[in-house]
């Protein structure tokens, strides 16, 4: 099967399998490989993708979504609706009642205690947490009772999950982390690298940027899962060998996210040792835009912050030139073919809230060019590179390590050549691009360079709390420890004023439309954020892997304690 028809089949439900019957531990090992190691396994102090997922083993939320996006509970007995009394008629307030067989995996009972606790940990204004907007408008969080938790908004909450639900949200145990709030968090080595929790495994050996080892919880809620005994979480390599390990030599069990051109997958799974899953939900490709200066020539802890704006990228003109010299279906066909769709959009699924925007779907290096001279960027002295005020349009591009992202970058540099852009060209290792490390300088969080590529996605299907990373306040800096969702430091009030219309709106219409007015204003009206690609999520599965059900809407993992081993 190739990837363009596993693509089209995805929609109707094609990837879905029955697990087999096990008993927990009884089928040995399962070896799983990330190309992007992750660095820490608290999942409130990385916004890595590769972290979360990796925590996701251990640490669960409340509720989550499903591979169909369908919110369903985990630690709670039922999703709070205004239909069964959970969401208060003026909609602010949500109440979750807990499972009351949930233990903690040292064998003590989870309590209302410790999803206060969790809510307490990321909203602390200095402990960095990477999805404080998951909290957005949230009041105060109470425990009614041992197995009750009340969330009260600050204002009617229409969408009120956000808090505890889904991967980015999940629950922490507060014996493990009390003394670990606000500044402190940061430094709880022990307690961020192994985690105790409530999911189907648990933390044995971590050593960060390599390979994690997992042994099952024999605390877990099911007592026939997981079916098995050890998870080996390999991290580092690249995208080749990942997929390669699994499709052809069968060294391993699953790779993640096999960022590959489609002929090259499609030839490596004719070795019949595994195969490629595949479906579209909200990864978007993009460039940010840093608003703030990252010049070296500023002191540490003054880079990147909103107190230096940036020289140039501060003008919408230069912005907009940048993105109107790309062609995105260019860089579509030659990184993902049927894997990616051109877009403008940041929001580009579900479709219902994605905007009609696609003007910048049509390359222009002339309008750019023009754009550029009108705004008073001219090459004076014909050397190639324009400049204003004894500035010159010279940036720095940076990314992670990745085939298909250095050809995105070469392809860019030479289209911002055409215009009059010097670009100098930047890749990281992924394992610390998207690493946590507040001390490193190459985290796409700190954002020491002045535009930068990579893709994220947000749980479920209403883009609500994904919307509000990019609210004031919620950029990276120094006392957060380098942590925020706010990546490019964009801040308006305007905007700001749009999120709080959204979060107390209900209607279905007016929620998409002015979800999309946002998504507009970060993107078609501003260009603060460059949109290229929306790609389908990739990766692939031994034969011998049953129970494997790809998610788009949360963890890629979610369903572990459900995977299996059958004949190949």
């Amino acid at each position: 099967m190739t990837l363009k028809t596993l693509l089209a089949g995805a929609a109707a439900g094609a990837l879905l399998t029955s697990p087999a019957a096990a008993e927990r531990g009884s089928d040995g090992e399962v070896r799983i490989l990330y190309h992007q190691a992750p660095s820490i396994l608290n999942t409130y102090l990385s916004s890595g993708t590769k972290d979360v997922q990796a925590a996701s083993l251990v640490l669960e939320p409340l509720a989550r979504y499903d591979e169909t996006a369908t919110l369903v509970p985990y630690l709670a007995t039922e999703v709070p609706t205004l239909e069964n009394g959970g969401v208060s008629e003026d909609l602010t307030t949500i109440t979750w009642s807990l499972r009351d067989d949930i233990l903690w995996s040292d064998g003590t009972p989870m309590t209302a205690e410790d999803v206060v606790f969790s809510a307490a940990f990321c909203m602390s204004p200095e402990g960095g947490c990477s999805w404080r907007s998951n909290y957005d408008g949230v009041a105060d969080v109470t425990a009614v009772d041992e197995h009750t938790v009340r969330v009260t908004f600050d204002a009617p909450k229409p969408f009120p999950y956000g808090p505890f639900v889904g991967a980015q949200a999940p629950i922490i145990q507060k014996a493990q982390f009390e003394d670990c709030l606000g500044a402190a968090a940061v430094s709880c080595t022990e307690e961020n690298f192994a985690p105790i929790g409530t999911g189907p495994f648990v933390v044995t050996d971590f050593r960060p940027n390599d390979v994690i080892t997992f042994a099952a919880n024999e605390n877990y809620r099911d007592p026939e899962k997981p079916a098995f005994a050890t998870v080996t979480f390999k991290g580092g390599g690249d995208e080749m060998a990942a997929a390669r390990a699994v499709l052809e030599t069968g060294e391993y069990d699953y790779a993640w996210n096999t960022q590959l051109a489609p002929d090259v997958l499609d030839q490596m799974a004719q070795s019949g040792e595994g195969e490629i899953i595949a479906a579209f939900g909200t990864l978007v490709e993009r460039i940010e835009m840093n608003l703030t200066d990252p010049s070296p020539d500023l002191p540490e802890g003054e880079r990147s912050t909103v107190a230096h704006p940036h020289p140039f990228l501060t003008e919408e003109p230069v912005r907009r030139a940048l993105s109107m010299a790309i062609d995105r279906e260019l860089l579509t066909e030659v990184g993902y073919g049927q894997a990616g769709r051109p877009t403008c959009n940041l929001v580009a699924a579900p479709e219902s809230f994605a905007s009609d925007n696609t003007a910048c779907l049509e390359q222009d290096i002339e309008g750019a060019r023009a754009l550029l001279e009108e705004a008073g960027w001219t090459d004076s002295d014909g050397d190639g590179v324009r400049e204003k005020d004894g500035e010159r349009l010279s940036l720095v591009f940076q990314t992670s390590t990745n085939a298909v992202r250095q050809d995105f970058q070469a392809l860019i540099k030479q289209w911002w050549s055409e215009i009059g852009v010097e670009t100098e060209l930047r890749n990281i290792d992924g394992s610390v691009f998207f690493g946590a490390d507040p001390a490193s300088p190459d985290t796409f969080q700190k954002f020491y360079a002045d535009v930068e590529m990579y893709a994220n996605l947000f749980d479920g299907t209403d883009p609500q709390s994904y919307l509000a990373r990019y609210r004031c306040g919620e950029e990276p800096k120094p006392d957060t420890q380098w942590q925020g969702t706010n990546i490019n430091r964009f801040c308006s009030e305007e905007y700001d004023a749009l999120l709080d219309e959204l979060a107390q709106t209900a209607e279905p219409a007016r929620r998409q439309e002015i979800a999309k007015t946002l998504n507009d204003m970060l993107t078609a009206d501003s260009m603060v954020i460059v949109p290229l690609v929306h790609r389908g999520r990739v990766s692939a599965k031994s034969n011998t892997l049953g129970g494997v059900v790809l998610n788009v809407w949360d963890s890629e993992l979610w369903n572990i304690a459900d995977w299996t081993r059958e004949e190949g």
